[in-house]
Order: structure tokens, then sequence, then C-alpha cells
């Protein structure tokens, strides 16, 4: 009798995948959005290189959840959801967090709401987007606010990309259509598809207010304008990576449009209660299909753009190295009174490959982290061998410091468990001297605070992993999973940190129950979404090299 091989593990593992695409799409051929019933609004109380359009749901036994291997033990993450979950919601696709107020983005939801504390019972505006402010006190998170767009429409995607500091949030829509120009345009247009928007909100006595609306200055369609924000103070970025002149450099011809996808970041700065544009900045080597402005960080008067499409092997502009990827960084400086920008580093890996670096970037002090998630070396750890090329779209993540005007790079970050396709390094976060990387595709079922080691029984569930710096040398990760842990839940496509505070979006996670602390074993609207919080103080009783950190 003839002997039968087994399927190679990266053949079985993308059978698999496709066999959970099947399980969404066959019911789906009709075209039609699937709903989950929507439940009423509860207050709360005491997250192109896009994944697939549509979650897809781990086959489930009869008593629904699989049963996860689970850690020694437990995470004490508390377990955030909208007060109006609904299937394909997309809660926690985006989030940020600042001090004690958390920001996260539902960019599918479907509320034809507009402005601050709308009607969030409708469901007539398929893929509109929300985004949902919680604020801290003591150790309690609720629900302050709902935000909405102030021209709410169809398929806008508002709450794609946030980004908060102190009192002020912005929200990038990267579909909205309007085909206006600068600051507060008319809104209502439809004249230019997909060219995209962002919108800024600010506080005052816990009440939310939209303060602007903010355009590129040469609107086109498809740009995808509010794909990627940041803010810092009183300067806000705004990418566009699909925006298609073949300009270069900072304030370059505009109205070119011989250059698809190319992309580019637009600086808006605040003065009082009035924004207005200051510079337009795209890359050095601009090309077609390059996606600068995919990612973006701003920390003062530094902002880093990450071009995860850039086609350089070694030398800026040779490409030869398709999707090697890139990041810019501008710096900002007062010349004769006036503000002004220039280039002053454009970043690539130690070993360039077809790695999509700069699919995410955070920056922090004279610190940068880029994530490049198509990345294959098969290490572990920090500083492992970057040569090896043996794991398919693993990822890895990248740590820069800046002395004076010149960036090296200090580390080279990889997952505990490195496996196939795990995209680690697509959302990366930094705050002093703890980074976090998410890696959303990892397939361990454990959960809480654990090393999964090789178990691959959850594909997609995913996992974040903590790093912390002592001097100059980063430690080894600690890996966290949701509670809930399943697979295609995508824990981990966003991540944020401030403090002692560690936030992870799972956009794809399946439960209809509301607010915080709701029922995680609920598994009956797929891609509603969920955010996890932990504080880390709590958690290191099971970090003891956070422990050791005085």
């Amino acid at each position: 009798m003839t002997a039968i091989r087994p399927l190679p593990a990266a053949l079985a593992r993308r059978i698999a995948r496709l066999s959970l695409i099947l399980l969404v799409l066959i019911p789906l051929m009709g075209g039609q959005r699937p709903v989950a019933a929507r439940l009423d609004p509860v207050q709360s109380s005491a997250p192109a290189a896009f994944p697939s359009d549509w979650c897809h749901p781990f086959p489930r036994g009869a008593a629904g959840r699989p049963a996860a291997a689970g850690s020694a033990s437990a995470t004490p993450a508390l377990y955030v959801k909208s007060s109006n979950p609904n299937g394909y919601d997309r809660f926690g696709e985006s989030l940020a967090v600042d001090g004690d107020t958390m920001v996260i983005g539902a960019p599918w939801e479907a509320s034809k709401a507009k402005g601050v504390n709308g009607d969030q019972t409708d469901n007539s505006s398929n893929k509109a987007g929300a985004v949902y402010v919680f604020v801290r006190s003591g150790e309690s998170w609720i629900q302050q606010a709902y935000l909405k767009a102030s021209n709410t429409e169809t398929e806008d995607q508002f709450g794609f990309a946030v980004a908060i500091d102190g009192d002020t949030i912005v929200v990038g829509a990267l579909y909205e259509d309007s085909a206006a120009t600068g600051v507060n345009g008319p809104q209502d247009d439809n004249n230019a598809k997909q060219a995209g928007a962002a919108y800024v909100f600010v506080r005052n006595n816990g009440a939310w207010t939209q303060q602007a609306y903010l355009k590129a200055s040469n609107t086109n369609g498809e740009d995808f304008f509010g794909g990627s924000v940041a803010i810092a103070g009183n300067t806000i970025v705004v990418g566009a990576f699909g925006e298609a002149s073949n300009a270069t450099g900072v304030n370059g011809n505009q109205a070119s449009n011989t250059a698809p996808s190319a992309g580019a970041a637009y600086v808006f700065v605040r003065n009082q209660t009035t924004w207005s544009q200051q510079a337009y900045l795209k890359a050095s080597n601009a090309g077609g299909g390059e996606g600068f402005g995919r990612s973006l960080a701003v920390q003062g008067d530094t902002v880093a753009v990450g071009a995860h499409g850039e086609d350089s092997a070694v030398t800026e502009g040779d490409n030869g190295m398709g999707n090697a990827g890139a990041v810019y960084v501008f710096q900002r400086s007062l010349v004769q009174g006036q503000p002004q920008w220039s280039q002053q580093a454009y970043l690539k890996a130690a070993v360039p490959g077809h790695d999509s670096f700069g699919g995410s970037v955070a920056l922090d002090g004279e610190t940068l982290v880029v994530g490049a998630y198509d990345e294959w070396s098969a290490a572990t750890g920090v500083n492992g061998n970057q040569n090896d090329d043996s794991a398919l779209s693993a990822g890895a993540a990248y740590v820069f410091v800046r002395s004076g005007t010149s960036w090296s790079q200090q580390a080279y970050l990889k997952a505990s468990n490195t496996d196939k396709e795990d995209h680690f390094g697509m959302a990366v976060a930094i705050d002093g001297d703890r980074v976090v990387v998410g890696a959303y595709d990892e397939d361990s079922a454990a959960t809480g605070v654990s090393a999964p080691g090789g178990d691959n029984s959850a594909l997609s569930a995913g996992a974040a992993y903590l790093f912390n710096r002592h001097g100059t040398v980063w430690s080894q990760p600690t890996t966290i999973k949701a509670s809930n842990t399943d697979g295609a839940d995508y824990f981990g496509y966003a991540v944020a940190i401030a403090g002692d505070t560690v936030v992870v979006g799972a956009y794809c996670e399946a439960s209809a129950a509301p607010g915080i602390g709701a029922n995680q074993a609920d598994n009956s609207a797929p891609g509603a979404g969920a955010v996890y919080v932990m504080d880390l103080p709590e958690l290191k009783i099971y970090m003891p090299r956070i422990q050791a950190v005085r």
C-alpha cells in the first residue's frame, strides 16, 4: 500500500484559511451584508495592506466556542464592547489611548446618525462607521461619547483610523466622497469617490463637539485621505496612501496625477480653534504603488511616514525589491521665523526583502518603531537571525533611535513563537521603554498572558507581544492573548499603550453583548469586534521582567 504523504504545513494553513472564507462567502452570494439582531443601546459601565473584507468564523461545535488551551493564569484584561454591537461593525479595527481616555473605531458600524451621541439603534447606513470614547475613573471605565461624521454616508468608513492627544481626537474616513478641499469645505458633495476626509473633535468639560472637517488640498477620487491619522498637540498629520502626484519632498506640485497610489501626507496646525494646512509631504523617491502615508506617527516637530510598497532594495530609488517598504522621517524647524519641513531620514530594514516595512509606525521621543508584517525570518525574540528566510510573512518589528539628527537601528524584534503568516508587526505602539506589537494572524488557542508555544489550533486568533527596554537592551517578549481566544478574531490587529495601560483590538470577535465586562462566551455576531484593556501593574504577577524594572 502506498503511504499518503501529509500536506506541507504552509499549504495546509492556506487550505484551512480558504475553508474559513467559504464558510462565510457561500451564504453571502446574494451580496447582502449579514446583520445580527441590533441590541438596544446600553450605557457602558464599570483597533493596500488590509485583511479580507469579511471575518471568517471558526467552525463551531454544538457548544459554540471551542475549548481553548488555557494558560496557567487568566488575564486580568477588561473586556470592552460597543454600546450597540452588531455583526460586522469591526469595533476595535482602530484604537488609541492617552491617559485616561480611550478611542475605538468601528468603521463598518451602520447607523446613519450624525455628530455626537446620536441614534445608535438605526442600522440603515452600511459601513458608515462610528467611534466610541471611553474614560477611566479610578479603576472603572465608562463610555463617554458616541461619535459620528457630520456628513454620515454609506460606506465612508468613519473610524478607519483614530488618534487622540489630550482633549482632541482626529478620525479618518478614507472612503468619504466629497470633492471639497482644505478645512471646513462643503461636506455634502459626492463627486470624488473615496477621496477621504478627517474629522477633528474636541472635549470641553466632558462634552465632545466637532471642531473641523479636513480635506486634502488636492482632493481626488481614490486618494484614501484619512487612511491614517496622527496628532500631537496642535499638529495633525493625515495620510492619503492612494494619492497620485509624482511630486517629491515638501510642498511640491500637487496637480500631477501620474503616479497612482504613490501616496502623500498632509500636515495641519491649529491656531486657537482654527485649523489650516501647513505642509504637503511626499517621499523623496515617490513612485506609483508605494503607498506613502499608509502609516503615520507624529511627536513634537517630528513626523514619520511609512510607505509599505516602496521598492528600493538598498539604495533609495533603485526599485530592485518590490514591496520592501521604507519609512521617511520629516523634521519641522523655524527658518527666519517661519515653520519649514524637511526630510531628515530615509529608513530601511537592515536586510530588505519583500517585507512591507513601514506598514505600521510608532514614535515616542527619540525612538521609532517600524512594523514589517510580511518579513520572512523564523527568528524569535530580540536580535535574532535577520538573514533567515524560512517563515513566509511571519513579520518583524524594528526599533530605531535618534542621536542628534542621525537615526540608527537599535533592535530587531520578533515574536516568541514565530510562525508563517502570523503578520507580526501589523500594528506597533510605544510609550517610553515599552513596545507592543500585534500579530493578528497568530494561531495559538492559549488565553491570557502566556507563552503559546507551538499550539496552532485557532487559526488567526491573534496575539500581542510586550517588549521592555532596560538602558539600550530590549527584553524577550511577553505574549498577550485574549481572555476568550477564538479562531479568526484577529486579536492584535490594532494595539496601543499609554503608561501602564495596554489596549488590544480584535475586530472580528463575535460576541453580541454590549458594554464593558459583557458576556464573552456569546458568539452570535461575527465581526462585531471587541477590545481588551490590560493594566501593567496587575500583569506584573505574570511579568517578572517588568516587575524588576525600577
